[in-house]
């Protein structure tokens, strides 16, 4: 978001969430030895030697002074929205209207990310009872027509509405505008090899996974677009990649 921790949407991290948290610590520090050939400076390389274009100094503090402009003014235009969005849930479940969930971030750190609420309290419960949920979830760690949404839930996650609290995320520094999806501890077990290419990046409100397909995708595919996006990276391609993604939100395409 399975044998792994099954976080509630409840606004706290589960149990084994935090206890699985010396575990993980250990995979991220493996997770540097993975992949791509590394640098002596830590740095990933290509067999040819070339560095990837998102380690660039002068991406990485136009990367970030984006972020902090795009983020702020964001949560000032639209906390009107996100005002409605809260009591809306309220009114239809009760509080808590955020979510919060530990994810992992650069270098195999853990934060907790905020998203509006749009299950039942009752979540977990619900997956739990049901093993054809359960099976779903284990393979994509998303569920078509999740039957635990609330009833304003299915509205705000297919325009991605949900998400809008994200912004917090980014200006506190722990996600960027761009990147990869932000994924829960146990997903990582999905990168195989590949754990190093995540480790190496911010994860995202936006990136190639948002706008080219999203839920459509399969995990191999969501991938190759993490890498591809590491090694591609420039401030005109977040630009477009923010574009893009906003047209796949608008069409709603591949959200659930």
């Amino acid at each position: 978001m399975q044998t792994a921790p099954l976080a509630k949407e409840t606004g706290q991290p589960t149990k084994n969430e935090v206890s699985t948290e010396s575990t993980e610590t250990s995979m991220a520090e493996q997770g540097a030895t993975m992949g791509s050939e590394p640098a002596g400076d830590g740095l990933l390389l290509r067999p040819d030697g070339s560095r990837p274009r998102y380690t660039h100094r002068f991406y990485r503090f136009g990367k970030r002074t984006f972020d902090v402009l795009v983020s702020a003014l964001g949560l000032f235009l639209l906390f009107p929205l996100m005002l409605l969005v809260a009591f809306a849930i309220v009114i239809n479940d009760g509080f808590p209207f955020i979510f919060r969930q530990v994810r992992l971030g650069e270098g195999g750190r853990k934060f907790t990310i905020y998203k509006f609420r749009s299950m039942r309290k009752d979540a977990e419960k619900i997956l739990q009872s049901r093993p054809d949920l359960m099976e779903e979830y284990k393979k994509t760690f998303k569920i078509e027509n999740d039957p635990r949404l609330l009833q304003i839930g299915k509205f705000i996650r297919s325009t991605t509405i949900d998400e809008l609290p994200q912004l917090m995320n980014v200006l506190k520094g722990d996600m960027s505008i761009v990147g990869p999806r932000p994924i829960v501890p146990k997903e990582i077990e999905k990168y195989g090899d590949k754990a190093s290419i995540y480790y190496a990046m911010k994860p995202g409100c936006a990136g190639l996974w948002q706008c080219s397909g999203r839920s459509d995708l399969d995990y191999s595919e969501r991938i190759a677009l993490d890498e591809e996006y590491y090694w591609t990276a420039s401030l005109r391609r977040d630009l477009f990649v923010v574009w893009r993604t906003l047209l796949s939100i608008f069409q709603r395409k591949g959200a659930f």
